[in-house]
């Protein structure tokens, strides 16, 4: 599915690129998607990324968790509790607004 990018940085479409590399199943924090998308001190970026997600089911950004497992930030409709909703339905446990076995 061809997605329009062209609103997007440069670093935010390695964002997305990184992004979607992600099973179904397995959370990721901040800190790692910052240093694997080239900029490891990019922690906000990242989260800025995140928020303009337009497609958040196809650039699956509800796997990104902070680095205690805390569901942070999520802006589609429903918000984190659609975030955990989606995790729990991928087989990752969610507890107490937190998700347990990050992959980092």
């Amino acid at each position: 599915m061809p997605l329009d990018l062209s609103s997007a940085t440069p670093f935010q479409r390695k964002v997305y690129r990184v992004m979607k590399t992600i099973p179904p199943g397995t959370v990721r924090t901040y800190r790692w998607l910052a240093e694997k998308a080239g900029n490891p001190k990019g922690l906000r970026a990242v989260g800025s990324a995140n928020a303009r997600n337009r497609w958040p089911l196809v650039i699956p950004c509800h796997r990104i968790v902070g680095s205690d497992g805390r569901l942070t930030g999520f802006s589609a409709p429903g918000g984190l509790d659609l975030k955990a909703e989606l995790l729990k339905l991928e087989g990752v446990p969610v507890e107490k607004g937190k998700a347990k076995g990050i992959a980092d």
